[in-house]
């Protein structure tokens, strides 16, 4: 059976080999001194997006991101790897948007693309690590939802049959579509770009992306696929009330760096005798028990 679906990604500040310019004074991450990147799970999730579009002729696969225009390079970056399609969420209304907020305007986006069979993201983001996003959107759209998901088995009879990688194991679980799946980065990783599609698509920018004197604006009425969709607030529908800053009830009142320090440490051997004296020092100090 053909599928439409949507891949929820973001772009992010490369937060895995922070420097020390990687926070600024006030403890929040410094953006303009970090590159920024496809949200490593977010790639994980395209490929399982690809795989399935693969698996079952005539699907589609559309990348939906929110962000300021250059977030359009993560709709570019899905193209050179197979996707069809993509939208670029870009408005001030939307800047400064938690979890919350940032869950509602991409459900209102899933809502106007229409007939969306499965959507699929990320466990989380590296800016933020909450991992609340995709079962956000999945409770503002009523659907069903599997998180911790490492691989898309198969597509029958309306159903997807997905392994989760949970604590303690591994499960495989069905799902009805339409549904919301987040997939952990213990996934395969996202195919590499092709260079065909690469070449194809190196031009793709949505509106707001290109400066005014664009030398290949041309290229726009001739190629109409270099066109990525550009969607405001009031394009999807949206309350203003509920997006960015507006609908964001998170408020952070500090941010500490903490480092751990070892002031002892002790090398015990694997003998009875010493398991049963640290069970019983963990016991009376209360850490277990």
């Amino acid at each position: 059976m053909s599928l439409k679906i949507v891949v929820l990604a973001k772009q992010v500040p490369d937060t895995r080999n922070v420097g020390k310019d990687a926070m600024t004074s006030e403890g929040t991450v410094n953006r303009a001194a970090l590159p920024a990147i496809v949200n490593p799970e977010d790639m994980n999730a395209l490929e399982q997006a690809l795989r399935l579009k693969e698996q079952n002729p005539g699907s589609t696969v559309g990348v939906l991101t929110m962000g300021p225009p250059r977030a359009g390079e993560v709709v570019r970056e899905a193209l050179y790897r197979g996707a069809d399609t993509g939208w670029v969420l870009t408005d001030r209304l939307f800047a400064g948007a938690d979890t919350l907020a940032t869950s509602y305007a991409l459900a209102a986006a899933i809502k106007k693309i229409g007939d969306v069979d499965v959507v699929i993201g990320g466990r989380q983001a590296i800016d933020g690590d909450t991992a609340q996003v995709g079962p956000q959107v999945a409770q503002k759209l009523g659907l069903n939802q599997v998180t911790y998901a490492e691989e898309i088995l198969k597509c029958e009879d309306g159903k997807l049959t997905i392994r989760r990688h949970i604590d303690g194991g591994v499960e495989t679980v069905e799902a009805p579509m339409p549904c919301v799946i987040t997939v952990n980065g213990s996934a395969a990783p996202c195919r590499p770009a092709n260079a065909k599609l690469t070449m194809k698509y190196k031009r793709a920018t949505c509106p707001l992306e290109r400066p005014s004197d664009d030398k290949y604006a041309y290229l726009y009425e001739q190629r109409p696929y270099l066109n990525l969709n550009q969607w405001s607030v009031a394009d999807v529908d949206g309350d203003p009330q509920q997006c960015g800053m507006a609908g964001s009830p998170t408020k952070v009142k500090e941010v500490q760096n903490i480092v751990f320090q070892a002031k002892e440490s002790r090398t015990l051997t694997s003998s009875d005798a010493d398991i049963e004296a640290l069970v019983k020092e963990l016991l009376n100090d209360k850490i277990i028990g």
